[in-house]
């Protein structure tokens, strides 16, 4: 007769029983395979390819600066800068290096023999031309186009909602046109009209922030760009018409009724001449501000 010993068949049990409990932590770790599933779709977000012209003034570092900041923490981007310059300058190739984000410096001069008051024409029609070539390489993904000032305020969740965008995507901007905000108006989930009080009349009455294009649609019609004939406030309907018509654009950030932009500006400085004054500071041009 066989006689079991109770505390080796104990501590058998025990041991099998930390095994399985080990086993059922690991396969049920939710941290774990949220981080593994989260790498997995970041790859497949598609980029988002901000434009934006520059030039040089006293607080161009500051408001590149603080683009920048935000944009650091916006997945898959790539930020195209394009300065009104006839050459590249130290102080923008330096902020651009500095940060994390993946981007195209280039630079093209104003064309000031034109007579127009728009800006920033020459400086997306070149990121433009240069995007066209970009999408048709191994390393140009598809994704959205997004025209941005260098001195707006943008929360996170305007790029979120850029990527929903099949054509064009449209959302309310704050503080534009004399308005709290200005907005298309949505009907059963399409665009019906615009809330816009400068120029109400133009076809797209929308801020240059209000809108984001499929970039594939750049391929589709290679003579979409910016005119300097046209006159002021219509540089957004000039690109748009290539498009789309007022019927085709997709509301987004909950059916035009949040605001994630808003259209800052920077105030012009004024700083004193050091000549003028009694006590002038100690020089400090070889700083870059």
């Amino acid at each position: 007769m066989h006689f079991v010993n109770l505390k080796i068949v104990k501590k058998q049990y025990l041991a099998l029983g930390m095994l399985v409990f080990v086993v059922l932590f690991l396969f049920n770790s939710k941290p774990a395979f949220q981080c593994q599933f989260h790498q997995e779709v970041v790859g497949y977000l598609p980029t988002i390819y901000g434009i934006t012209p520059t030039y040089s003034r006293l607080a161009q570092k500051a408001d590149l600066t603080r683009l920048s900041q935000t944009l650091m923490l916006v997945k898959n981007f790539h930020w195209i800068v394009i300065e009104d310059s006839e050459k590249k300058t130290k102080l923008v190739e330096n902020l651009l290096k500095e940060s994390t984000i993946k981007y195209t410096h280039l630079n093209v001069k104003t064309n000031k023999a034109k007579h127009s008051t728009a800006s920033g024409v020459e400086q997306r029609n070149l990121a433009l031309d240069w995007l066209r070539k970009y999408l048709q390489t191994p390393e140009g993904a598809p994704g959205v186009v997004f025209f941005m000032d260098d001195d707006n305020t943008y929360s996170l969740k305007v790029f979120e909602e850029m990527r929903k965008v099949k054509r064009v995507g449209v959302w309310p901007v704050g503080i534009v046109g004399g308005m709290r905000v200005e907005r298309p108006l949505v009907t059963d989930g399409k665009v019906s009209g615009f809330s816009a009080l400068w120029k109400p009349y133009r076809p797209f009455p929308l801020d240059m922030a209000g809108f984001a294009i499929n970039a594939t649609l750049f391929l589709d019609y290679p003579e979409a760009k910016f005119s300097r004939k046209v006159q002021s406030g219509f540089q957004e309907s000039e690109i748009l018409k290539y498009f789309a018509t007022v019927k085709d654009l997709e509301p987004l950030a909950d059916n035009c009724t949040k605001v994630y932009v808003w259209h800052t500006r920077t105030q012009k400085m004024a700083i004193l001449n050091p000549k003028k004054l009694k006590h002038p500071p100690i020089n400090d041009d070889h700083i870059e501000v």
